[in-house]
């Protein structure tokens, strides 16, 4: 199960700094959710430089920001997704620069950070029993998406605002979880472990990004299979094959509460289900020693005067729609507790729906690029997707020695401009004052967002609310966004900054019908 958001719970509360744990962006994490001014064009803040001043790539050449995108008025007919021809629809809403993505899958680029943190965790999961699955194909149906996993019709993660859709059945998958139903259908092994590049129409700053990585695995019981039906016997033989450590665990609640973390007293008896969650904590608290141990190392490594500090974890009840019960698991690391995974008892009807009745078992889901910018110090997710040499070639064989792993040692910090937007919603939108029209739909921020992107791509750092305000009389709805224009290549000029902003501005009116302030 996969997290956005299903299982990965994309992750990390507080290292690095920029991380929230709105930044677990996974489907473990969506089940959770069910200025008046603007800046004149030609005024240039204090840190938004007026001249060309390039820095040198790796190379020696100078280099430029991307080209400023032309937003798309018009749907292609079809669109070709590796190798693969799709038709579009009225629901189609996937910008090409989501689209050039697809076929990059971080996740296998030799010695890439999220490459790295995907074997890191593999390598605490035996071959012998999880199966690895790492190409599955990004889209997907509804079906496969939401409607195996239990999603209602009217969750919040099938709006157009939130996924990117090809047609109205087909999408680019939100979460690794997308493909769950097929493999405990296919019962080809005991367990099994996915990673994949996954899709989310989400907010611009430096922790999200609309394409992200997660993993997720699982680990399955087959009541006919083990030793005199015996589940229970099972589990816990298996259990006691796993390595121990030596780490303080806290996990003061009881295995399941009736309210809070209900057992599924319809499929498992209270035996099974404390068994299924001894084994599942014990495996993901050997997968989270190694990630931490391994970070502590890199930062030993670099740091002469780093303290060590005794490894804590501790498992916090949570809610899931497809485990129960529930957890989330977290890991106190340099001053502060981190949300790492979402996990927990696999729902009956997962395993029902797949004519697998007679299985049960556990999943967890992690989000990699989270887990990477912790391992690696990695400020900025936007630099996953750099091809520059100098990010690129701090990692350079640390998969065949995983020894060398250290942290990433930034390159520049080229000067961020910043520059405001102010607009009315349409007077005809429920969203901009018309209480007459029941639309939410009529203006949503994730729309901003991927205007944004379409038009200036990874030069923008973050997007903010700057403020917002009704028209006592109209009932007219304002709002103002701050738009931090950063390259992380060079230095922006105030004009390079100005025609990327001019070009939000009137995408903003083309692709939203807002009136600009």
């Amino acid at each position: 199960m996969a997290g956005p958001r299903v299982l990965a719970a994309n992750v990390v509360r507080a290292v690095p700094r920029v991380m929230t744990a709105s930044a677990t962006a996974s489907l473990w994490r969506l089940s959770a959710q069910a200025g008046r001014a603007r800046l004149s064009l030609t005024r240039a803040p204090r840190h938004c430089l007026r001249v060309a001043s390039y820095s040198s790539s790796a190379g020696g050449a100078a280099s430029s920001p991307p080209p400023p995108s032309t937003l798309s008025s018009s749907r292609p007919a079809t669109i070709e997704v590796n190798g693969k021809t799709y038709t579009t629809d009225e629901w189609y809403n996937v910008p090409q620069t989501v689209l050039a993505l697809t076929g990059r899958k971080l996740h296998l680029q030799k010695d890439h950070p999220v490459a790295i943190t995907r074997q890191i965790i593999e390598s605490k999961f035996s071959t012998a029993t999880y199966k690895r699955y790492n190409e599955f194909d990004p889209v997907v149906s509804t079906i496969e998406n939401f409607d195996s996993l239990g999603f209602p019709p009217d969750h919040v993660g099938r709006a157009r605002s939130d996924t990117y859709y090809i047609n109205e059945t087909t999408l680019l998958r939100t979460h690794t979880s997308a493909h769950e139903a097929e493999l405990f259908r296919a019962s080809a092994s005991d367990g099994y472990l996915i990673s994949a590049d996954v899709y989310r129409r989400d907010e611009v700053d430096r922790s999200h990004y609309p394409v992200f990585h997660q993993m997720e695995g699982a680990r399955v019981w087959d009541r006919t299979k083990v030793p005199n039906g015996d589940v229970v016997a099972a589990i816990y033989a298996d259990l006691a094959k796993l390595p121990t450590h030596d780490v303080k665990v806290e996990d003061p609640n009881p295995p399941h509460h009736p309210e809070r973390n209900p057992l599924q007293s319809k499929h498992h008896s209270p035996e099974e289900a404390e068994a299924i969650a001894a084994h599942l904590k014990r495996s993901l608290e050997l997968m989270v020693v190694e990630i931490f141990t391994r970070a502590k190392q890199a930062a030993a490594r670099q740091d002469p005067n780093y303290v060590d500090e005794p490894l804590r974890v501790r498992w916090v009840e949570a809610y899931f729609p497809f485990t129960s019960p529930s957890w989330e698991l977290e890991v106190y690391y340099q001053g502060d507790w981190l949300e790492v995974l979402g996990c927990g008892v696999s729902k009956q009807e997962l395993f029902i729906n797949a004519d697998q009745p007679q299985q049960l078992g556990w999943a967890f889901g992690i989000g990699l690029e989270r887990i990477a910018m912790l391992l690696f110090q990695i400020p900025d997710i936007r630099l996953f997707w750099s091809k520059d040499e100098r990010f690129l070639s701090q990692f350079t064989g640390v998969q065949d020695n995983l020894d060398k792993l250290k942290r990433f040692v930034p390159f520049s910090k080229y000067p961020a401009c910043w520059k405001d937007v102010s607009f009315w919603l349409r007077s005809t939108s429920a969203a901009g004052g018309n209480t007459a029209v029941a639309n939410v739909h009529d203006f949503h921020e994730n729309d901003l967002m991927e205007v944004v992107r379409e038009v200036a791509g990874d030069v923008v750092e973050d997007v903010q609310l700057k403020d917002q305000f009704t028209h006592p009389k109209t009932g007219r709805k304002s709002m103002c966004y701050r738009i931090n224009y950063r390259s992380l290549e060079k230095t922006l000029t105030n004009e390079e900054a100005n025609d990327f902003h001019e070009r939000v501005r009137q995408g903003l009116v083309e692709k939203l019908g807002v009136e600009l302030r």
